[in-house]
């Protein structure tokens, strides 16, 4: 396997260390060594030297979130999601992709996202005509949105039209590349993605990008693969924040008490943790997580539930876990895919609901 003398040096560093052995939330929830970073390093250290095949690993390799929580507690700066993901590009390069995985890749190059999907919902269609108007503002849903979570879509829709705002949903909405950067990472498929999606928020003053996995993708990855966005990009939440401080969007605290869940992509990708709070305090009682902020948990996502779904189910409930064990009974989401892993958890505790549903209700 070809892999930079950078990611090799960080490989061989971290295979030694136990620093982020406690806060992966995949191994946290399954309890098993191999889901850790240091495990994961091991691993693609040993197929660096030819003890064993890169075929032999992969299924560990796409066992790993890149929630970056590793990263961000491992005080001498080694970066276990740098050399996964790069080994996730290798192995796209070399044929070597899980078939499983192969099969995501070519859902999201010839249909748009990972699922294969080819068309919204009825309902969700219909809204998304009534804002087929070009405006200057474009609102971004994203694929897990649009087809796993249609409902959750038409809220955030709604959320903009409460405050009047005058904005453009695309019925045929380009793909963000966020689902081939998880999955293969800086391939060129990638980046012809990315440029595509580009050239369409560039016809607009402003895009508001709902989903967070997307946000961090637009502000962030594109820069690094050398795609430019001259639109002002806004996360969904930082938007909401923006109506509530210039009074387009009215609030009313109900005195409903709740956690919020930062979603990792905005928290340690995009340093933004207070917009959503704010947005949160002003419809309900806010108490914090026992870790939040820079140090949140992953609550699984709809994408890696497509390959491995006993495990999102085992990373939510311990989520929602952690929700119980300091005495709460709702936690708030601004994340559609944590929010749709942690409604398919069968439990009557725990409240789940996302910022549109606060402020519609």
């Amino acid at each position: 396997m070809i892999m930079s003398e950078k990611s090799k040096k960080h490989v061989d560093s971290c295979r030694f260390c136990w620093m982020c052995h406690h806060i992966c939330p995949i191994g946290n929830a399954t309890g098993q060594e191999r889901n850790t970073a240091r495990a994961r390093a091991l691993g693609i250290s040993l197929v660096n030297r030819g003890a064993i095949e890169l075929s032999e690993i992969m299924d560990n390799i796409y066992e790993c979130c890149t929630c970056g929580a590793c990263v961000h507690d491992c005080t001498t700066g080694w970066d276990p999601v740098m050399f996964t993901k790069e080994v996730r590009l290798q192995a796209a390069l070399e044929g070597a992709l899980p078939e499983y995985i192969q099969k995501l890749v070519m859902n999201c190059i010839e249909t748009g996202n990972a699922y294969g999907e080819k068309a919204v919902s009825a309902e969700l269609e219909a809204k998304i005509k009534e804002h087929a108007a070009k405006t200057e503002t474009l609102l971004v849903l994203g694929v897990d949105a649009r087809y796993k979570a249609p409902e959750q879509a038409i809220k955030a829709i709604k959320v903009l039209e409460k405050a009047n705002v005058q904005f453009t949903v695309e019925l045929d909405e380009k793909a963000t590349g966020a689902q081939l950067d998880f999955l293969i990472g800086a391939a060129n498929e990638t980046k012809a993605q990315m440029a595509e999606a580009a050239k369409g928020y560039n016809e607009y003053a402003t895009v508001v990008v709902y989903d967070p996995a997307d946000a961090k993708v637009i502000k962030r990855i594109y820069g690094e693969n050398g795609v430019e966005v001259t639109a002002k990009v806004s996360t969904y939440t930082a938007f909401l924040d923006t109506l509530l401080a210039n009074g387009a969007l009215k609030a009313e605290n109900k005195g409903k008490t709740v956690v919020y869940q930062d979603p990792y992509q905005l928290s340690r990708d995009l340093d933004e943790t207070e917009e959503a709070r704010r947005v949160i305090m002003s419809y309900a009682d806010l108490t914090e997580m026992l870790l939040n902020r820079g140090e949140t948990v992953w609550a699984g996502n709809i994408l890696m539930a497509q390959y491995i779904p006993d495990v999102m189910k085992l990373v939510a409930e311990r989520r929602l876990y952690n929700v119980t064990s300091i005495g709460q009974k709702a936690i708030v989401t601004a994340c559609v895919s944590e929010y749709v892993s942690l409604k398919n958890v069968e439990q009557d505790e725990v409240e789940v609901l996302s910022i549109e549903d606060l402020i519609l209700a």
